[in-house]
């Protein structure tokens, strides 16, 4: 069986890619890259929320898959929108890598504890607004690009800072830029951060599928990442919502979601916690969004998508 592999071209996707070439080559399977330019690489004088949050990264993989030039597209699947169309399917997710938030600095002294002002870069909707809520003396400054690019942007002195999730910056090897871990508690992660997904197209023989998602579903992961999806799918939110959402495993049976939603300008948060078995995940995730919706986050939504 040869496997047609489908990724972006940054080093990261690559990088991920080529993880799971080596899961199918290992199972006896053979397989070649594609490189992909997505509108998400191409356009970056914008942010994410201006060119349009749904398949920025995703679009031009999915129309491969459609026309059978490749046989899986290889996603971070925090860059996956929140549904799919009919005739394509997720058949796996992988093992999750630390989902934390990182800061990332030349400068070991800066800190988000500090109380002192600086300049921290990113693109992502819900970091700002969640450093507009937890540090308002902070600045961010909109830095978009791969990692590569940002980290130059960073010597350039464009920012002093950066705030990024920790499994691109620890695949990519920058772990000794590292200045603080964020705390899920407060920095909860977007949808999905931290594992890897495999989409294909629903016409891709069936037998090719299963032997795919034997080979690289990580069940556990992809349990978590059900809810997640379920929650963020309810809120009809793309990645340029401040939503975020983290499931984690309590004990073998159990799987606890938080999740919620924070304006733009950071005034308000609405994070809740649901619990239940891993066979309820979806309605896990849809019912910690109706509850989030009902608290005010209907009204929030409506406020943000105004504002983008």
């Amino acid at each position: 069986m040869h496997i047609k592999v489908g990724t972006r071209s940054s080093r990261l996707a690559i990088w991920q890619a080529a993880y799971i070439q080596t899961l199918l080559q290992k199972a006896g399977l053979t397989s070649e890259l594609v490189l992909i330019e997505t509108k998400g690489d191409l356009v970056l004088d914008r942010s994410l929320a201006k060119i349009g949050s749904k398949g920025v990264f995703t679009q031009e993989l999915e129309d491969q898959l459609r026309d059978g030039t490749i046989d899986i597209a290889v996603h971070s699947a925090k860059d996956l929108p929140s549904s799919l169309p009919d005739d394509l399917d997720i058949i796996a997710f992988t093992e999750r890598e630390l989902a934390n938030d990182v800061l990332v600095s030349r400068n070991k002294d800066v800190s988000l504890k500090g109380g002192q002002p600086f300049r921290i870069g990113t693109s992502s909707t819900r970091r700002v607004a969640m450093l507009k809520h937890y540090c308002p003396h902070l600045t961010a400054v909109d830095m978009r690009g791969n990692l590569q690019t940002r980290i130059r942007k960073l010597d350039e002195g464009q920012c002093d800072a950066l705030l990024l999730a920790y499994a691109g910056v620890h695949r990519m090897e920058y772990d000794d830029l590292i200045v603080e871990h964020l705390p899920i508690t407060e920095f909860t992660p977007a949808v999905g951060q931290g594992s890897v997904a495999i989409e294909v197209a629903t016409s891709l023989d069936s037998e090719v599928a299963e032997t795919l998602t034997r080979i690289i579903n990580h069940e556990p992961t992809a349990a978590c990442l059900r809810a997640e999806r379920a929650f963020l799918a309810r809120l009809e939110g793309g990645c340029s919502i401040p939503s975020f959402a983290l499931a984690q495993w309590t004990n073998e049976q159990t799987i606890s979601l938080t999740g919620g939603l924070v304006s733009l300008d950071g005034s308000q948060l609405l994070r809740e916690t649901f619990t239940g078995t891993p066979q309820e995940a979806p309605q896990l995730g849809h019912s910690l969004a109706e509850s989030i919706l009902e608290r005010g986050g209907d009204e929030l939504l409506q406020q943000i998508r105004q504002q983008l």
